[in-house]
């Protein structure tokens, strides 16, 4: 890339920014701001650290150019002050000081500044390591954003399973591991399709399925996926068990408090419970993977939901596990056939218990 390029480049990345420079001296502001405004930069100037934070909290800086050696309150200082502010917690902080840099270039560190230059100012040394530290800034937040829109559309440990094959490029093996899986399904959801307004049907569903998944969280569960017009949500660790009935229990009153709150048609629901070992692990091709639960735990929870009759049915292994939580009632026991299983399954009715409880 020749000279002329790689200034366009520069101009392109400081174009519409905001940098602040604070320094006490009248020459170095209007010498960066000169170098600056030239490429399009919107330059805020300070004589003190007071007026620096005064102009940064009323203002959106992109960047800061700072002098160490200033009355009332040093760079230094003025620094830490300005990493402190929420805002401006990845924003590019340079230091432009007369201070040797052997004598100065650890304490600006310590302080959180990006970058150390030494006066007098090379006028294209500036734009260049400036432009450097806005693009690396710009990068660094579109990396967060991904990251915030990664945790949106699939479980933390799908993302964690990204992130340890972006940085290694190898997938962890499966595993099997101890689960409480539990599937719920909106019951006649497919006759009232063609009855609504498919936009508003599609509104109506989101809004309870999104009530579903802050549900499942609440109770330190996660979503596998969604199925359908429903949700396949695992719970591990201590009390799994207990925790996933909890969180069925308040499904079904979310739903029947939004049926009587808002009139939605979408609160007959069925819920399947069942605790065991399965299988975790990467599902697909390169070009496409599935972070997932397979196994028999997770046939039979599906199996018991789609038996659920607007209710909660759990199976023996859930009963056995959660044997003496007081507000949990397991009523209706009777044992049923379930399409691929040879014998019959012993399954029951959770209810929330309202009486006494010993």
């Amino acid at each position: 890339m020749t000279r002329a390029a790689t200034g366009r480049a520069v101009d392109d990345i400081l174009k519409g920014k905001t940098v602040l420079v604070a320094d006490d001296t009248a020459v170095t502001r209007m010498l960066v701001a000169d170098t600056l405004g030239s490429s399009g930069v919107r330059i805020l100037e300070a004589d003190c650290g007071a007026r620096a934070l005064e102009l940064a909290r009323e203002n959106l800086v992109d960047a800061f150019l700072l002098d160490i050696r200033m009355p009332d309150m040093n760079g230094i200082e003025l620094c830490r002050t300005i990493r402190a502010i929420e805002r401006y917690e990845g924003a590019p902080i340079m230091f432009i000081t007369a201070l040797d840099q052997r004598d100065a270039l650890q304490w600006a560190l310590d302080a959180g500044c990006d970058d150390f230059m030494q006066k007098p100012i090379d006028a294209m040394v500036l734009r260049k390591r400036l432009g450097n530290l806005l693009q690396k800034a710009i990068y660094l937040t579109q990396v967060e954003l991904m990251g915030l829109s990664l945790q949106r559309y699939v479980s933390p440990r799908t993302e964690e399973m990204a992130r340890i094959y972006a940085m290694t490029g190898l997938l962890p093996d499966p595993r099997q591991q101890e689960v409480c899986v539990l599937f719920s399904d909106a019951r006649g959801f497919t006759e009232m399709s063609q009855q609504v307004d498919p936009e508003m049907l599609f509104r109506m569903l989101s809004e309870h399925l999104a009530a579903q998944v802050d549900l499942v969280y609440d109770h330190a569960g996660y979503i596998d996926k969604f199925a359908g017009d429903g949700i396949m949500a695992v719970f591990d660790g201590d009390k799994m068990a207990q925790r996933a009935c909890r969180c069925a229990l308040d499904i079904m009153d979310m739903s029947r408090d939004n049926a009587a709150r808002t009139g939605s048609r979408i609160n007959r629901l069925g819920i399947g419970i069942h605790t065991g070992p399965a299988i975790v692990g990467n599902l697909g091709s390169k070009n496409h993977l599935d972070y997932t639960h397979i196994g028999d735990t997770v046939n039979l929870a599906t199996r018991l939901c789609g038996i659920a009759n607007e209710s909660i049915v759990a199976s023996q292994a859930v009963f056995d596990a959660v044997a003496g939580a007081p507000e949990l009632d397991f009523g209706g026991k009777r044992p049923v056939a379930i399409r691929g299983y040879r014998d019959s399954v012993t399954i029951y009715e959770l209810a929330r218990r309202t009486g006494p409880t010993g």
